[in-house]
């Protein structure tokens, strides 16, 4: 008598194996963003200040 070969994969262990690679994501992308955060980007050096008064008072 030969045994039956199943080839089918149980819902309990597809489902495991899809939240392992979710759970892989997420860390990826968290130290992604840890990593990211650490990087020092360029910012504007002076805070630039326009007055609008004028354009405002002709809008109206």
């Amino acid at each position: 008598m030969q045994l039956k070969y199943n080839r089918q994969q149980s819902i309990g262990s597809s489902i495991g194996r899809v939240l392992i690679k979710l759970a892989l994501i997420l860390i990826i992308l968290i130290v992604g963003m840890f990593l990211i955060e650490k990087i020092n980007f360029p910012s504007p050096k002076q805070d630039y200040k326009i007055d609008i008064t004028d354009e405002i008072k002709k809008l109206k």
